[in-house]
């Protein structure tokens, strides 16, 4: 059985590959760093992610640079190294091709993608548990040796992260659905904020901070991911302006219930299909709404309160108002808990509403 002993050098040392190169030092592996920025490198030694000074021949090289290079710095380590590579690329299908354009033996490259990430850049946003508990998705191709598909399992279970195999072809259409699209759907939406008096955006609740929070990611990089993904994504933005079409339609007619509730039922049907907490299918929850001032120790009292009614949170939500001092928190829990949480929280002084 192919072992991650390690060394293990990373090219790139962003968000992605200073989190990875975090995660292997809590294991006591060795890791190089190499950055194109120097500034990168030795911030991400600085906080504990490897050395950019270590001499080693890898075991493994993981490539975590923008989406547009990695197909030439797969095959340079390719060459320069008797390493297995991978890369941690959200698109697959490009780097692959890149790579098999520069270099003709793949067998020791093995594409993979962790399902992690944020809004903030660089290896100042990293962590050691980004990976925890997160989907990492490994895609061989047809000339992928096993023991470089197994190497690349072990770096992703190391992190923390439990592994899906995927079709190079398969992987970017998801990533497209679940990753890709949302993105665009997020920076159109907030796209129409731009323009758009002050009168209207003191309106703003929760609703449009939930839509809009993804489209603050980079959009240099998110240029080259959705360009490197067009194939999958355009065959989705043709279903999605069919759909939009039919809005239209409907909202042009004056009987348009019944088209428009169809629609948003489609909605429905398509969230509860997103998998819940670690992966688990979607569960219904109940919400309830508690008035929370705002003011320092009110969160930790209120969750110390809600842990005391033996309800387990699944998942929680902070709606801040502009125009009063205090916030609304909405904490989601399974039916069979609604009842002596609200209790609870009532008995210790918590304006709460189901």
């Amino acid at each position: 059985m192919t072992e991650l002993r390690g060394p293990v050098r990373i090219v790139g040392a962003g968000l992605i590959g200073t989190s990875i190169g975090l995660a292997l030092a809590r294991l006591g592996v060795v890791v190089e760093l190499v950055d194109a920025d120097p500034d990168n490198a030795l911030m991400a030694e600085r906080i504990g992610a490897g050395s950019r000074l270590v001499q080693i021949e890898p075991q493994l090289v993981v490539v975590a640079v923008p989406p547009d290079h990695v197909g030439e710095v797969v095959a340079e380590q390719l060459a320069q190294t008797g390493a297995i590579v991978t890369d941690a690329a959200s698109v697959k299908s490009k780097p692959l091709a890149d790579a098999a354009r520069l270099t003709g033996d793949l067998s020791r490259y093995v594409g993979s993608h962790p399902m992690a990430g944020s809004e903030r850049n660089g290896p100042l946003a990293a962590r050691a548990d980004l990976f925890d508990g997160a989907t990492w998705a490994i895609t061989p191709h047809e000339t992928s040796a096993p023991e470089a598909v197994e190497l690349v399992r072990r770096l992703a279970e190391a992190s923390g992260a439990r592994t899906v195999e995927l079709s190079v072809e398969d992987h970017d259409l998801a990533v497209a659905r679940v990753s890709h699209l949302p993105h665009l759907m997020s920076a159109l939406a907030a796209g129409t904020l731009v323009d758009a008096p002050n009168s209207h955006l003191q309106l703003s609740g929760q609703g449009v901070r939930d839509v809009t929070r993804i489209a603050a990611g980079d959009p240099k990089l998110w240029t080259q991911i959705v360009s490197a993904n067009s194939a999958a994504l355009a065959g989705l933005l043709e279903q999605i302006r069919g759909e939009l079409d039919r809005v239209l339609v409907a909202l042009g007619k004056e009987e348009a219930a019944e088209e428009l509730t169809t629609i948003l039922g489609q909605g429905v049907s398509g969230a509860v299909r997103v998998p819940g907490k670690h992966g688990a299918p979607h569960i219904d929850l109940v919400t309830v709404l508690v008035t929370i001032p705002d003011r320092p120790g009110q969160l930790a009292r209120l969750f110390a309160d809600a842990a005391a009614s033996g309800a387990n949170v699944e998942d929680l939500r902070i709606d801040h108002s502009p125009a009063r001092p205090v916030g609304e928190v909405e904490l989601a829990v399974k039916p069979g808990s609604v009842d002596q949480l609200v209790e609870v929280l009532t008995e210790r002084g918590w304006v709460v509403h189901r």
